[in-house]
């Protein structure tokens, strides 16, 4: 077998590839066997190849960021950009940077696979906050100007009218004072306790009997508006004399004014006969990547509930301050919350600016998305029973383009049928008043064996999810809580049917969660099919997740951590094969992160060989494209708009006998190694092609919402040619569905 080396094979291989319509070649050398040793790792001790995680991820933020500037979009889609940027940067510091600053405090000077330490990083990633910060402040400030022409405004407490103001007096008395509780600190009242992502207010006042001055701490309560809205007043000059810019509007103006900004005006009333001198806000973010030790946990959901509750004391990883705060209260604040003195951030943006997403709430639809209308195929609207439809063929559905609802009428009928002998279906995040959840109870009330896995451990839902499994168990369905060690994350739905041949299989494949509310904003692929050897191995799936086993192969389905990393080893190293030895070779990858060191060796290695390499990643990216010799076969599009990009699809051009994957994993060593995912084949000539040339391809040549990475880790935004090129906004045709749907 011929070996790779890194630049002489540049002129053997074949510098991209065809459409899956190319030539066959004898199925031998299609076949996947051990190619992967004949990989040279091309990025293997040159940190120099690799992007830093947590630099690649605040790159994917400010793309975020960048569509709250895009004109294209209704003004209050906009905001919720914004938004979106506020909640995403909130997660991080709960995750990767506290991730960071332990590796810090514990002196870990081990450098990364991109050669930074994690004091660098953290370096590093503190001056691209700041940038970005600065980016959202110039954001807001246009943006509201514009929300102002549209009669939409959010003021600062001293911008308001004097009959606002009263109202607002009336509304901080009957509405936010009685739910307000100080608390002094001082020898007699210790320091409160400050919760996670909790805006707060630290309270100067005077004694006016001794001039002492004494601190105090104010919890801005999370069960009111962050945004007041204002009842429509009378015309009248604003309070400090500002006169707004022409509103283009017909509507009546809404105006707001932020929460803190209500009670720090009031403040006097909660410390009678006291003098206010001073408030300054302040917001903490704590740690929340809680570890949980599963192998000394005797009860997992136990276990889980005390790790939640956990979570709300973790180490502070971020303190945001105003400017204005002296730095008296700011060392008070740091000591007390036994905090390191370098994770404090000067914010001169509204703190919690997440919050700008109850603006999308108004009743505005003229600045607004157009409502999102999903199709429901014609093969689906004719009333067949769903078994005999499946029995005949394999049916793909577009989420959100296609209605999430025939998953979940798939559940309902298999509840209903009284020849379904079991349903068994993994659970990963399921959101409220799940109907699935309610067919599956039904389902068992019918008396058909139910089984669930519903993975307690993903994150930031562990409570919902923990509501959902003892409601299921209640209702007497079988519910286990996963492998010790491992996340399960595939999304795999199995109905077991004794029909007149014998006992029958069907199933639905998916590469987002079975959850109604998500599936109208992410985009995912469903597979339906009844499949016997991947309806074979989903039961052998649920055997190792719910028993004792020690499965190590499948039919068709790519597992992990049991065989999903091998074989996707040697199925990039047989395409490279293919572009050495002159065969049809292209790779064309759709995930939400690439960051596994081995797999982008791999990569690099296949486009040395001569592989043309499309990749199609939303978020963090750790590989760098278009370096020559190494990856100038290689391109990276992110496709960031309406709808988040969630679904994953492997495509090898393998010769002219072409694969497709879809499923639930990214290629991130937690995927490949520590978590159950099921890539699942595409074997329909239709439904593949479908997926290749009327989804992949379209999104690679989108020029409105995608951007191509570019070898220094920067992002440009892709644009039609001037005269040349087409617009081709992909979310946008998808949504017309210019593209002709699967088998209607």
């Amino acid at each position: 077998m011929t070996s790779l080396t890194s630049v002489s094979l540049r002129s053997r291989g074949r510098k991209g590839g065809e459409t899956p319509t190319a030539p066959q070649v004898p199925t031998e050398q299609n076949q996947v066997g051990d190619h992967s040793e004949s990989l040279t790792p091309a990025a293997a001790a040159n940190p120099s190849l690799y992007i830093n995680r947590e630099l690649s991820w605040l790159e994917f933020n400010k793309r975020v960021l960048e569509e709250a500037w895009e004109d294209r979009h209704p003004l209050l889609e906009r905001a919720k950009f914004l938004g979106i940027f506020g909640s995403n940067l909130d997660e991080f510091f709960m995750i990767r940077v506290s991730a960071l600053q332990v590796q810090r405090a514990e002196g870990v000077a081990d450098v990364a696979v991109d050669g930074l330490t994690p004091t660098e990083a953290l370096i590093r990633v503190g001056r691209r906050v700041d940038e970005l910060m600065s980016d959202v402040r110039a954001c807001w400030h246009q943006l509201h100007l514009q929300l102002r022409r549209e009669g939409i405004e959010v003021l600062r407490y001293d911008h308001l009218s004097a009959a606002e103001k009263q109202f607002l007096a009336d509304y901080f008395e009957n509405e936010i004072f009685p739910i307000l509780t100080p608390l002094a600190v001082d020898p007699g009242h210790p320091f409160p306790h400050i919760s996670n992502l909790s805006l707060n207010m630290a309270v100067v006042i005077r004694d006016p009997v001794n001039g002492e001055q004494q601190f105090a701490r104010m919890k801005v309560p999370g069960v009111l508006p962050r945004l007041v809205a204002c009842p429509p007043m009378p015309s009248e000059e604003n309070g400090n004399g500002l006169a707004a810019p022409p509103v283009k509007s017909r509507r009546v103006p809404q105006r707001f004014v932020w929460l803190e900004d209500v009670i720090g005006h009031h403040v006097g009333r909660l410390f009678p006969g006291m003098d206010p001198v001073a408030v300054y806000p302040f917001r903490v973010t704590r740690n929340a990547d809680i570890e949980i030790q599963e192998d000394e946990a005797e009860d997992l959901l136990r276990t889980i509930q005390q790790n939640i509750r956990d979570r709300h004391f973790g180490f502070v990883t971020r303190l945001e301050i105003s400017p204005e705060m002296p730095e008296r209260i700011r060392t008070l604040l740091i000591d007390n919350l036994e905090m390191d003195a370098r994770n404090v951030v000067v914010s001169e943006m509204v703190m919690g600016h997440s919050s700008l997403l109850e603006l999308t709430k108004l009743d505005r639809p003229d600045l607004k998305d157009a409502p999102l209308v999903p199709r429901t195929p014609g093969i689906l609207s004719r009333g067949e029973d769903i078994f005999s439809l499946l029995s005949r063929q394999d049916i793909l559905l577009q989420h959100p383009y296609d209605s999430f609802t025939p998953v979940i009428h798939l559940v309902e009928a298999a509840a209903k049928d009284p020849h379904v002998r079991a349903i068994k279906q993994s659970l990963y995040r399921l959101g409220p008043n799940s109907p699935i959840v309610s067919a599956l109870i039904a389902a068992r009330d019918a008396d058909t064996q139910v089984a669930t896995l519903v993975e307690l451990k993903a994150r930031f839902d562990e409570e919902n999810n923990i509501t959902w499994a003892r409601a299921l168990e209640q209702a007497g369905v079988h519910v286990v809580y996963g492998l010790i060690g491992l996340k399960t994350h595939c999304k795999v739905l199995l109905i077991v049917r004794r029909e007149p041949g014998g006992i029958k299989r069907y199933l639905h494949l998916g590469t987002g969660n079975y959850n109604a509310v998500t599936a109208r904003i992410y985009t995912d692929f469903s597979l339906m099919t009844s499949d016997p050897d991947l309806g074979a191995d989903a039961t052998d799936l649920f055997n190792y997740l719910t028993g004792y086993s020690r499965q190590t192969r499948f039919r068709k389905m790519l597992v992990a951590p049991i065989n999903l990393r091998q074989r996707m080893a040697q199925m990039i190293a047989r395409e490279a094969e293919h572009a050495l030895n002159g065969r049809p070779a292209r790779l064309i990858f759709k995930m939400n992160a690439l960051v596994d060191p081995e797999m982008i060796d791999l990569l690099y290695s296949a486009s040395q060989a001569g592989v043309r390499v499309d990749l199609l990643i939303r978020g963090i990216c750790c590989l760098r494209p278009g370096i020559k010799d190494i990856s100038d076969n290689i391109s990276v599009t992110s496709v960031v708009g309406r709808f988040l990009e969630h679904a994953r699809a492997y495509y090898f051009e393998n010769g002219g006998i072409p694969e497709l994957y879809l499923g639930s994993a990214d290629l991130m060593t937690r995927n490949l190694d520590r978590r159950v995912e099921v890539l699942f084949p595409v074997e329909d000539p239709t439904l593949r092609q479908h997926v290749v040339r009327d989804t992949l391809l379209v999104e690679l040549a989108d020029n409105v919402q995608a951007r191509r990475l570019l070898p220094a880790g920067t992002w440009e935004r892709v644009r039609p040619e001037p005269g040349r090129r087409r617009r081709v906004d992909s979310q946008a045709i998808f949504l017309r569905g210019d593209k002709s749907p699967r088998r209607r």
